[in-house]
C-alpha cells in the first residue's frame, strides 16, 4: 500500500492541480491560434508565424534545466503562480503588441510562464505519486492540458471574427483573464516534507547520467514529436484555414474536437496500457498519427478533416502522460525533476525547430507542407519506440514483460513500499 504521506488529503491535491492546469492551458491555448490571426493582421507570412511560434519555445529551453534542479532542491509548488502570472502577462501584452518583433517576445515570456508551471505541476504528481500510481496520475494530470487544448480554441474561434485585428487582440486579453482564474485552485497541494539528504544529492545526479539511461533518449523524442504535431496543429490550421477559406469559428472547432479526442483516449489509457501494453501503445499510436498528420495536409472537405483530427487526437493523447512515466522511472529518485525538465528541453528543441522548419517548408511547398513534415517525425519516434524499451526502472512494464524484482535493484528501489519477502533474512534468503 503506498505511503499515505505521499498523497495528502487523498487524491484532491491531484483535482485541484488539474482544473488549475486547465486554466493555465486554456489561456495558452486560446492565445496562441489568436497570436497567429494577430499576427497575420500585422502583416506576417507563413515564415513570421513560424518565427513566432518557434520564439515561444525559446526562452523555455535555456530555462528548463536550472528550473528542474531549483525544483529538485525544493519545494515544486512555487512555480504554479510564477508561471500563470507570465502567462497571464505574456498574453495581455501580446494583445496590445502593434509589431512582430513585440508579438515574438511576449510569445516568449508566454512560453516560459507555461513552462515554469509544467516543471512544478509534473515535478509534484511525480513527487506524491507511488510508482504504480504514476501511469493513472500523469494521465488523469494531461487531461487538465486536454480540457485546455478543448476549451481554449473554441473561445478563441468564438471571439476572432471578421476584423481579424481588434477582435485577435480582444482574444489575447480574455486569455490573460483566464490565466488568472487558475491561482484559484492554487492551495493546499503539495505536502511538506523535511529536508534531509535528498537536497544534498540532487546536484550530484550528472545530466549525461540521465540522459543515458535506457529508454529516456527515445522517451525524449516520442515526447518532442508529439508535441510538435500539437503545437503545429494549433499554429498552422488557422493558416490552412485562411488557405482554404475555413472560417475562424469551423478552425477552433477542429482543433477542439482533436482536444476533446485526447481527453478520450486519456481517460481510457490504463486499460489501453493493460491491453497492448506501453510499448506497442506508443508505436501504434505514432505510427497511426503519422497517417493522419499527413492527411491533414490533403485537400478534404471540412468533415473529413474533422475526422481525421479526432482520430489524430485520440492517437497525439498517448505520448506524454506515458513519456512522463518513462522518464520519472528512468532517473533517479533524487533528481526526477531534473529529468522532467531534460524531457521539457528537448519539447521546447522540438517548438524552436519544428515551427521554424514549417515555416521555412510552408513558404516553398505551400501551407499544408509542415503536416507533412510531421508525419515523418511521428514515424521516426514509432521506430525509436520499438526498438528501445525502457530499462532503468521497470516499476510500470508493459505486461508480461516485468523482470523479477530480485534479478535486479532499480533504481528508486529504497522507496518502494515494503512488501512481505522483500527483507532478506535468515527466513528468506535471497537466492
Amino acid at each position: 500500500m503506498p505511503d499515505a504521506s505521499t498523497r495528502p488529503g487523498g487524491r484532491g491535491w491531484l483535482l485541484r492541480l488539474v482544473i488549475a492546469f486547465s486554466f493555465a492551458q486554456g489561456a495558452v491555448s486560446m492565445a496562441r491560434p489568436a497570436v497567429s490571426y494577430r499576427a497575420l493582421s500585422l502583416g506576417a507570412d507563413e515564415r513570421a508565424i513560424g518565427v513566432i511560434a518557434g520564439v515561444y519555445a525559446l526562452l523555455p529551453l535555456f530555462a528548463a534545466v536550472p528550473l528542474g534542479r531549483r525544483t529538485d532542491h525544493g519545494r515544486c509548488v512555487p512555480l504554479l503562480p510564477v508561471g500563470v502570472v507570465l502567462i497571464a502577462g505574456g498574453c495581455a501584452l501580446s494583445g496590445t503588441a502593434g509589431s512582430l518583433a513585440a508579438m515574438a517576445a511576449w510569445s516568449g515570456v508566454m512560453g516560459l510562464g507555461h513552462l515554469c508551471f509544467v516543471i512544478g505541476a509534473q515535478s509534484l504528481v511525480a513527487r506524491q505519486s507511488a510508482p504504480e500510481e504514476q501511469d493513472r496520475n500523469f494521465g488523469h494530470f494531461t487531461i487538465g492540458a486536454s480540457l485546455g487544448q478543448l476549451a481554449g480554441p473554441l473561445a478563441a474561434g468564438a471571439l476572432i471574427g471578421a476584423d481579424i485585428d481588434r477582435t485577435s487582440a480582444f482574444a489575447l486579453l480574455v486569455s490573460a483573464a483566464v490565466a488568472a482564474v487558475a491561482l484559484g485552485s492554487l492551495w493546499r497541494i503539495e505536502h511538506v516534507r523535511p529536508a534531509g539528504p535528498r537536497t544534498e544529492r540532487a546536484a550530484k545526479a550528472p545530466v549525461l547520467g540521465i540522459l543515458r539511461a535506457r529508454g529516456v533518449p527515445a522517451g525524449i523524442f516520442i515526447s518532442l514529436a508529439v508535441l510538435s504535431a500539437t503545437d503545429i496543429l494549433t499554429a498552422y490550421l488557422p493558416v490552412v484555414g485562411e488557405d482554404r477559406g475555413i472560417a475562424p469559428a469551423t478552425v477552433g472547432l477542429l482543433l477542439s474536437l482533436r482536444a476533446a479526442a485526447t481527453i478520450a483516449c486519456r481517460l481510457v489509457m490504463t486499460p489501453l496500457i493493460g491491453l497492448l501494453g506501453r510499448t506497442a501503445l506508443i508505436v501504434v499510436t505514432c505510427s497511426l498519427a503519422a497517417l493522419l498528420c499527413a492527411g491533414v495536409a490533403l485537400p478534404v472537405p471540412v468533415w473529413a478533416l474533422g475526422v481525421m483530427l479526432v482520430l489524430l487526437g485520440f492517437c497525439l493523447g498517448v505520448g506524454q502522460p506515458l513519456s512522463m512515466t518513462t522518464v520519472v522511472q528512468a532517473a533517479p529518485d533524487e533528481a526526477r525533476s531534473t529529468a522532467l525538465a531534460l524531457r521539457l528541453t528537448g519539447n521546447r528543441l522540438g517548438q524552436v525547430a519544428a515551427p521554424a522548419s514549417a515555416g521555412l517548408i510552408a513558404g516553398v511547398a505551400g501551407v499544408a507542407a509542415p503536416f507533412v513534415m510531421l508525419g515523418g517525425l511521428l514515424l521516426v519516434a514509432a521506430g525509436l519506440g520499438a526498438r528501445s524499451r525502457p530499462g532503468g526502472s521497470g516499476k510500470s512494464e508493459d505486461p508480461g514483460e516485468r523482470e523479477d524484482p530480485e534479478e535486479r535493484e532499480e533504481p528508486g528501489e529504497r522507496d518502494r513500499p515494503v512488501r512481505a519477502g522483500d527483507d532478506p533474512g535468515p527466513t528468506a534468503p535471497r537466492p
